[in-house]
């Protein structure tokens, strides 16, 4: 639930001076040896550590949830076909295609094409001799629905064959390899961008911690834009977050059951993670539940949840995350979570005094 304490609460709320040096245009190597701030929430006090330190944080029954969904190339390059007078494809422009995510009907998938003026219903937009697309509709907000030929596996495939690793603008080399922008469990194929807080998880500190007896789940997010999407509405809760695709199965949900029953954490890894738990949590709030289980069911579909300060979290006790853009949606759950906006803003402040690496190949934070 939340509070109507928070309800005028404007986006310049959660903005901050970053400079552009301490945006990190790269993962350290090895991963865990990124720096790690501990955020401890009911003191408001902050830990400097390293990532391989966050093991001493969890014991025995607690459980942590990652999201295991895979990166592909969803950035594609091609050409915008239009048909002449004598009904033959004609070149028009050359034209960049970034794959959203599908849609139900078989070959069908939401896209943004830059640039996406020259858009029109009917042309055909060209990755390859066998790889393209029909534009069915141009949406009012810029969005494409379009027609593959193909399931949308298939199109996954021919993706990675012909696209692009689709990193974040402020990103300003590609990796040369696709599992530079993964989690090291990342299993189920179908996000935009990657799942940013889990890459300080190497196979060392997950031995370390399985051998503490600390219990693992998995969930499924797959990232699409509306994560990264400004916040353009002056008050925040004017801003539609965009539905997202999550599973949740029984197998995970048990093992959160079993861990709360037994006096264990939910550490949610990544703000992706905690919006599939939170988000399906809302969802069984709204059903009658027994007093004795968790708000928590096996789910797979879109969820629509948007996060802010005054949000009470029914399933997290623990987050992981990353340092997030000012004036974001992302920002604006962990301060949430953290249950001060200012506290929040002051720890992002001392990060950048401190010299933290921000977003997605940055530092990590651990809030407890």
């Amino acid at each position: 639930m939340y509070k109507n304490i928070y309800d005028n609460m404007h986006t310049q709320d959660f903005n901050f001076d970053l400079p552009n040096e301490r945006i990190a245009q790269h993962s350290v190597e090895p991963r865990d040896q990124s720096k790690l701030m501990v955020v401890h929430k009911d003191t408001q006090t902050i830990e400097h550590k390293i990532f391989t330190d966050i093991v001493d944080y969890f014991v025995k029954g607690d459980i942590i949830v990652w999201n295991n969904s895979k990166v592909f190339k969803a950035r594609l390059k091609g050409k915008l076909l239009s048909k002449n007078d004598k009904d033959l494809w004609e070149h028009k422009r050359d034209i960049e295609l970034f794959l959203v995510r599908p849609m139900e009907n078989v070959g069908v998938w939401k896209v943004l094409a830059k640039p996406g003026r020259h858009v029109l219903n009917g042309m055909r937009i060209e990755i390859a001799y066998d790889f393209f697309c029909d534009v069915m509709v141009k949406e009012p907000s810029g969005t494409l629905l379009v027609q593959f030929d193909y399931d949308e596996k298939e199109v996954m495939k021919k993706a990675n064959q012909y696209g692009s690793i689709p990193i974040p603008p402020y990103v300003k080399d590609e990796p040369h390899q696709l599992s530079l922008y993964q989690t090291v469990y990342a299993e189920k194929e179908g996000s935009v961008a990657a799942p940013t807080a889990g890459f300080h998880f190497t196979e060392n500190v997950i031995n370390t911690l399985k051998q503490k007896g600390v219990q693992f789940a998995e969930v499924t997010l797959h990232v699409g834009l509306g994560t990264f999407l400004p916040v353009k509405s002056e008050n925040i809760k004017d801003h539609t977050m965009h539905a997202e695709w999550v599973d949740i199965s029984q197998e995970t949900v048990d093992a959160i059951q079993e861990a709360k029953n037994n006096g264990g954490r939910v550490i949610a890894v990544g703000t992706t993670s905690a919006r599939t738990l939170e988000g399906v949590a809302q969802l069984v709030l709204k059903e009658p539940i027994s007093d004795e289980r968790i708000p928590l069911r096996e789910f797979t579909g879109d969820i629509n949840i948007f996060i802010t300060p005054g949000y009470a979290f029914n399933i997290v006790d623990v987050l992981v995350t990353n340092f997030h853009l000012p004036k974001s949606t992302l920002l604006m759950l962990v301060s949430a979570f953290a249950e001060d906006r200012k506290f929040m803003l002051d720890c992002y402040k001392k990060a950048v005094d401190d010299e933290y690496r921000f977003y997605s190949f940055g530092d990590g934070m651990l809030i407890l």
